[in-house]
């Protein structure tokens, strides 16, 4: 390892070159977690605005009815469904589903975890994903 490359810091962590699709699935399930962790926080503080009465209730739908509300709607679902669909295809990994058989350790070498079953899981994770984010834009666009 050379010196420029112990200095890439979160940019050579999140190069998806050099690790491949399991590390942008590492990347995504993290984020995806901390997105619906602001949006759980967010959601108790709006749903607390029933307490300020109709008028209160009324002015923060306003806020969120907006086309920025949908948006932001639409990206809540696609980590949701991102995040359901990988941590599923994770579970299913560490009970030992779609990882094959165990095989002796030689160079190179190539872990039997990372076989085309878990690539599939991943990449189908972010096509329901997109799915599901064009779906609800277009139940909330009414199209």
């Amino acid at each position: 390892m050379t010196r420029g490359e112990r200095k890439e810091g979160i940019k050579g962590m999140a190069n998806p070159r050099r690790y491949g699709i399991e590390r942008v699935a590492y990347l995504l399930m993290r984020l995806s977690g901390l997105g619906l962790l602001a949006y759980f926080i967010g959601h108790i503080y709006e749903t607390s605005n029933i307490l300020r009465g109709q008028v209160g209730w009324d002015e923060f739908m306003e806020l969120i009815s907006g086309t920025e509300g949908h948006i932001v709607m639409s990206v809540v679902i696609a980590m949701c469904v991102f995040h359901t669909v990988n941590g599923v295809r994770v579970m299913l990994g560490h009970g030992g589903v779609g990882v094959g058989k165990p095989a002796r350790p030689d160079y190179p070498y190539d872990p039997a975890s990372q076989n085309y079953r878990h690539k599939i899981g991943i990449y189908s994770a972010m096509v329901l994903a997109a799915f599901a984010m064009m779906y609800g834009l277009a139940v909330m666009f009414g199209e």
